[in-house]
C-alpha cells in the first residue's frame, strides 16, 4: 500500500510538472529536464567566479557582488522558466559587466552607484520596447554587419582587459601596450589555463570553463598566488550593493549615451540567444518565429532591473542554454532546475574568493574568443558595409569602451553612406543614433 501511495504521490507530481511546463507536448520528461538544468548550470557557473573579479574593480564588494550574481541568476531564470517557459538561463552578461566597470566607472568617472542606475534605467527601456513591440523595428534598423561587430568587438574588448590582468600585456610609454614578462607565474598560467578550458570545451567536457579556472587556481597555491580558505560557508552579506542606485547624473548626455549603449548591446545579445537557443530546440514555429516571444523579453528586462537593484551589471540571458538543450531541455523546468542550482551555490562563496586574477583571465580570453567568431561571419562584399563594422569592433578594446567603438561605427557607416550614393541604406533610426553619439563625442 505504501510503494502504491508513494507511486501515486510521484505520478500527480510528474502530471503536475506536466500540465504546468508541457513537458509531454515539447517531447520531454522530468529527468530529461533535471539533466538539461545541471548542464546548463555548469557551463555558465564560471559566471560566479568572473564577475565579482571584474565588478571589483569598479570599487565594489566582491563578496557582496558574489551574493547578487548568485541572487540575480536565480530569480531572473525562474521568472524566465516560470513566466516563459523557455530553457534559458540567465546571469549578469559577459561584456556587458566590462563596460559597467571599465568604461562606465574608470573612463567615465561615474561612481558604481551611478552606473547600477544607468543599469536600471536600460532595462526600463528594455521593458518599454517588449511592452509596446518595437523591438523587431529597431533590430531590423541596425544593419547585420554592424550587428555582428558589436558582439566581436566586446570580445576583443574582453581579450584585451584578459591579456592585461593576467600581465601578458603591460603599457608602453611609445608604443602603448607591448608584451609582458611571460616568465610571471601568473602569465604561464593564465595561458595554460586558456587553453585548458577551449581543448576541455573542444572535447565537450561538461563545465570544461569552470574546470579550467579551478584547475590553474589550484596549481597557484603552492606558488602563494591563490589562496585556500574553505569551500562551504554561509554567504556574505549582500547589504554593500543593494539598493544602492544612485540617479544624481540622470539628466546629463553621457548617462543618456550609457544607457543607450547598455540597452542596444543587450537587445541584440538577447535576441541572438532567444533565437538561437530555441532553434535548436525546435521551439520556432513554421514560419521561423518564437512564441511567447513578449514573455521572455520581459523577463529578460526584469532581470535587468532586478540585477542592478541588488548590486549586479546587466542580468541577460546566456547563450550557454544551448548546452542544456542538447542534452535535451525543452522547457522552463530545465530553467527552475538552473535558478535551484545558483541558490545552492550562494553556500560556495569561500570557492568564489580564492579564483585569482589569472584565472578568470583565463575564461575572458576563451570567451573572447568564442565571440570574435562574428567576424567570420560578415558580408565581406561591400566595403560601406563592412568598413564601419571594422571600425566598430576595433575601436572597442583600443578605446577601452564599448560604447565609444559603437559611436564610431554609427557615425562612420552614416557619413560612408552619404558620400557613397547610398544614403537610402541608412535607416532614420541610425541616422539618430549617429548625431547622438557625435553630441557626445563634441561635448565630451
Amino acid at each position: 500500500m505504501a510503494r502504491k501511495a508513494e507511486t501515486a504521490a510521484s505520478s500527480g507530481f510528474d502530471g503536475a510538472l506536466d500540465n504546468y511546463f508541457g513537458l509531454k507536448a515539447n517531447r520531454t520528461n522530468v529527468r530529461t529536464e533535471v539533466i538539461a538544468g545541471f548542464t546548463t548550470f555548469l557551463t555558465m557557473a564560471y559566471i560566479i567566479f568572473v564577475n565579482p573579479q571584474i565588478l571589483g574593480a569598479a570599487g565594489m564588494d566582491k563578496g557582496a557582488v558574489f551574493v547578487a550574481t548568485c541572487l540575480a541568476s536565480a530569480v531572473c531564470t525562474l521568472v524566465m522558466g516560470l513566466y516563459a517557459n523557455y530553457p534559458i538561463a540567465l546571469a549578469p552578461g559577459m561584456g556587458l559587466n566590462a563596460f559597467f566597470a571599465f568604461t562606465i566607472v574608470l573612463t567615465y568617472k561615474y561612481t558604481w552607484q551611478q552606473a547600477l542606475a544607468a543599469v536600471f534605467c536600460s532595462g526600463v527601456l528594455f521593458m518599454l520596447v517588449s511592452v509596446f513591440r518595437v523591438r523587431e523595428y529597431i533590430i531590423d534598423a541596425i544593419p547585420y554587419n554592424l550587428k555582428l561587430a558589436i558582439s566581436a568587438g566586446i570580445g576583443l574588448f574582453l581579450a584585451i582587459i584578459g591579456l592585461q590582468s593576467a600581465g601578458i600585456i603591460v603599457d608602453h610609454p611609445t608604443t602603448l601596450v607591448t608584451l609582458g614578462d611571460l616568465k610571471n607565474p601568473s602569465a604561464i598560467l593564465a595561458l595554460l589555463g586558456f587553453v585548458l578550458i577551449a581543448a576541455l570545451n573542444y572535447r565537450g567536457i561538461l563545465g570544461g570553463t569552470i574546470i579550467g579556472i579551478l584547475a590553474v587556481a589550484v596549481i597557484g597555491i603552492p606558488f602563494g598566488l591563490a589562496q585556500f580558505h574553505g569551500i562551504v560557508s554561509m554567504p556574505p552579506s549582500l547589504a554593500p550593493t543593494f539598493l544602492q542606485l544612485d540617479f544624481s547624473r540622470v539628466a546629463e548626455l553621457s548617462f543618456i549615451t550609457v544607457v543607450l549603449t547598455l540597452f542596444l548591446v543587450d537587445l541584440f545579445d538577447n535576441a541572438g540567444t532567444l533565437i538561437g537557443v530555441t532553434h535548436r530546440a525546435g521551439l520556432l514555429d513554421k514560419q521561423g518565429r518564437l512564441p511567447r516571444m513578449r514573455q521572455a523579453l520581459i523577463s529578460d528586462s526584469f532581470a535587468a532591473m532586478f540585477g542592478s537593484l541588488i548590486g549586479t551589471s546587466t542580468t541577460t540571458s546566456y547563450i550557454e542554454s544551448a548546452a542544456g538543450v542538447n542534452a535535451g531541455g525543452r522547457t522552463g523546468l530545465t530553467s527552475v532546475v538552473v535558478a535551484v542550482l545558483f541558490l545552492i551555490a550562494l553556500f560556495f562563496s569561500p570557492l568564489a574568493g580564492m579564483i585569482p586574477a589569472y584565472a578568470t583571465a583565463a575564461a575572458l580570453l576563451y570567451v573572447a574568443a568564442i565571440m570574435a567568431k562574428g567576424l567570420a561571419e560578415m558580408s565581406w562584399d561591400d566595403v560601406t558595409d563592412y568598413a564601419p563594422a571594422v571600425v566598430t569592433a576595433v575601436s572597442m578594446p583600443l578605446t577601452y569602451s564599448i560604447a565609444t567603438g559603437i559611436g564610431l561605427g554609427f557615425i562612420t557607416y552614416v557619413v560612408l553612406k552619404i558620400l557613397a550614393g547610398k544614403a537610402q541604406d541608412a535607416s532614420p533610426t541610425i541616422m539618430v543614433l549617429a548625431v547622438l553619439f557625435a553630441i557626445k563625442f563634441a561635448v565630451g
